[in-house]
């Protein structure tokens, strides 16, 4: 993008004035060279949100930013339901809920060396990925309405996983207010043989080490320790989570005009959040959160397996689970006044700083824990939350790296056997049932990670503590 779009407010934050529809400033989070190579339609789209009916204070967008349905990916946007303000399936996305979790695992690169290979054909076989992928588990109607109400603590309750889990799940693991009626039978259909799945595009499970820590008080309060390894599961709410997103979509845009709502661009349908519409969106979306947290939970309990069958001696324990595609009722403080908002990140995370309540008491002291998937060829990063996040985008940060080019340009530039081989040479074992798949997420189609993150950590948007090097990836 060209400078010249921007009033530079510092380093780190680039503004779109108010003009024409907007109701508020639009704030880019970013580096020059990070800007430079942004994509024109992050600020069309970021102008758009900016236009929306009881924005408040302004429309952000995080350092890895790249052009979405609606909202940009990595867009961030709040609404007061006492000033008419909206909610937006585009601004919360179609994989609703998707997000990581890290768990630990009291292990070291050199303990699973010597099986290394077997470990990583076990947990490509366990571990259901890729377009379509089925789980073991049947869920019919009553088990499916349980799953969209109660979420990983149904997970629990089904046998999969500890209740020590949903302490370092947000939400503790269920999302108040869901509403299993307003899922449409389509969506219910779509997830029956669906929990416990990656699903494809950018969703694995990674076997990661340790590589540097950053803050060595946070890192200890976070149990992490350099050479160390970890697991990060990415995934969301797959056909569920797609089914409902779809069809509030096209019912807010139907209903526009009705609400008296002008759209500056019809992916950013929206419905006024006291309104019927808005209601059962708010249901429906909040069950799909509910699936996303029962999906990783049945996969933590799938990789626990794996790893009692071939290293009795780990121990996975769950550091932390966050979602990073939701709309959710927090309150934060505006220009002095404490104010009950419903904001919106898509493809950014929530990033709560220390001290906060909705973060476990255990890790309360470091801030919460931020997770930033990187790509399987490059690296993975845990931050922390800032107290100073609050006042600077709601207590967001981003999310990943963001991609550089579409899946489709990344299939003419790279094969998938040749990213799977050429990351072996480096020491990381691929498993993935599409080599397509493998090529769409080739590396090279990701923007930096390090400096996504180094701007997220300068801008104040969250801490850096801990980068994570990819061992073993299971790709969707």
């Amino acid at each position: 993008m060209e400078r010249n779009l921007f009033t530079r407010l510092d380093e780190y934050r680039w503004q779109i004035e108010p003009e024409g529809a907007m109701r508020v400033p639009a704030i880019i989070f970013a580096d020059a060279s990070l800007i430079d190579d942004m994509d024109h339609k992050v600020h069309e789209q970021l102008r758009n949100v900016a236009c929306l009916p009881g924005i408040v204070a302004a429309a952000y967008a995080m350092p890895d930013a790249h052009w979405g349905y609606g909202f940009p990916i990595g867009g961030v946007a709040a609404f007061d339901a006492d000033a008419g303000g909206v909610v937006s399936a585009g601004g919360v996305g179609f994989d609703i809920s998707c997000g990581v979790r890290t768990l630990l695992t009291g292990l070291t690169l050199a303990d699973i060396q010597p099986i290394k290979e077997k470990l990583a054909n076990a947990l490509g076989r366990d571990i259901p990925a890729g377009l379509g992928s089925r789980g073991g588990i049947h869920l019919r109607h009553k088990a499916m309405d349980e799953m969209l109400a109660d979420g990983a603590r149904w997970a629990v309750e089904a046998g999969f996983g500890d209740p020590a889990d949903l302490e370092r799940i947000e939400e503790h693991g269920c999302m108040a207010g869901a509403d299993p009626d307003a899922v449409s039978e389509r969506a219910k259909q779509r997830q029956r043989d669906e929990m416990g799945t990656l699903g494809s595009g950018n969703h694995y499970l990674e076997v990661q080490r340790i590589g540097q820590i950053f803050d060595q008080g946070k890192a200890d309060t976070f149990g992490l320790h350099e050479d160390a390894l970890v697991i990060s599961i990415h995934c969301g709410s797959r056909g569920l989570g797609h089914q409902i997103g779809t069809e509030f979509l096209r019912e807010m845009a139907m209903r526009a005009k009705d609400f008296g709502i002008t759209l500056p661009d019809r992916e950013l349908a929206c419905a006024p959040i006291r309104s019927d519409l808005g209601q059962a969106y708010l249901g429906a979306m909040r069950a799909g959160i509910n699936c996303a947290l029962a999906n990783r939970q049945i996969l933590t309990h799938l990789t626990r397996q794996v790893f009692a069958e071939l290293l009795p001696a780990a121990d996975l324990r769950l550091l932390y689970d966050v979602s990073h595609n939701t709309c959710k009722v927090e309150q934060h403080t505006v220009d002095g006044t404490p104010r009950e908002l419903h904001i919106h990140r898509k493809g950014a995370t929530r990033a709560f700083g220390p001290g906060h309540g909705e973060i476990p008491a255990a890790l309360r002291a470091a801030g919460q824990p931020v997770i930033i998937g990187g790509s399987m060829g490059t690296g993975s990063y845990i931050l922390a939350g800032t107290t100073e996040s609050e006042q600077l985008a709601f207590s967001s940060a981003c999310h990943g790296a963001g991609r550089a080019m579409s899946r489709h340009a990344a299939t003419k530039r790279w094969h998938g056997r040749d990213v799977v081989s050429e990351l072996a040479s480096r020491g990381i074992l691929i498993r993935s049932p599409s080599l397509r798949g493998v090529a769409e997420e080739a590396p090279g189609a990701y923007k930096d990670v390090s400096a996504v993150v180094d701007a997220a950590d300068r801008a104040g948007l969250a801490k850096k503590v801990a980068r994570l090097e990819p061992v073993i990836c299971v790709k969707g």
